[in-house]
């Protein structure tokens, strides 16, 4: 494994970089350098989430991105994350997880989530989501590619949803799946520097 430290949006994870078992090394890019919410590429309509950076490996069929949001009331409507479920966050950061101008019902239908839990670390709640998303809505494509497979976990700060999803297609879960798991388990904020910049500092900006 190695590890991102992202100073601007203060947070850090681990990414696989070879599995020896399979000989395999991973061919990463970084697709989105890291970069302040207020400039970063809105995920849906209403530009609530946002992805500030992301890797993909394109030979492989992976992606580790980090994305920030505030909560959706819809979904967390107490101000207390002590009384989040991890299920109600995955439900929070998936209904604004689209880019077509639909529904959140309708988006919430794209995806289904299969396994939710939470933990503490440092006395901070994490929440972990694993979950899939149709990619394709064509009935002609492939069974093995029409999802894709995802693993994800979030934590709160400053009234925004930080989040990282690691992905691959399904029919590739069973060999990369563990992988993506210790890569979500690693997701950390950290304590801010003076590189720091809060999300809700200059919304207007776009540079």
């Amino acid at each position: 494994m190695a590890s991102v430290v992202d100073d601007i949006n203060a947070y850090s994870y681990l990414y696989p970089s070879e599995l020896p078992s399979k000989k395999l090394v991973f061919k990463w890019v970084e697709s989105r350098k890291p970069e302040r919410y207020s400039s970063a590429a809105p995920l849906s309509p209403d530009a609530r989430l946002r992805i500030v950076s992301e890797r993909v490996d394109i030979i492989d069929n992976l992606i580790i991105s980090v994305t920030i949001g505030p909560p959706n009331s819809q979904f967390l409507k107490s101000k207390d994350k002590g009384t989040w479920t991890a299920k109600d966050v995955a439900d929070s950061v998936l209904a604004d997880k689209a880019a077509l101008r639909i529904t959140s019902s309708q988006r919430m239908s794209e995806s289904s989530v299969l396994d939710t839990h939470a933990s503490e670390v440092d006395g901070e709640p994490y929440w972990y989501y694993e979950y899939l998303i149709r990619k394709s809505p064509t009935k002609s494509a492939q069974e093995s590619n029409i999802y894709r497979h995802y693993v994800a976990s979030t934590a709160e700060r400053d009234g925004y949803l930080y989040s990282l999803n690691a992905s691959t297609l399904s029919k590739q879960w069973k060999v990369m799946g563990p992988l993506l798991e210790k890569a979500a388990s690693s997701f950390r904020l950290l304590p801010p520097t003076e590189d720091y910049v809060p999300p809700y500092k200059d919304p207007w900006r776009f540079w």
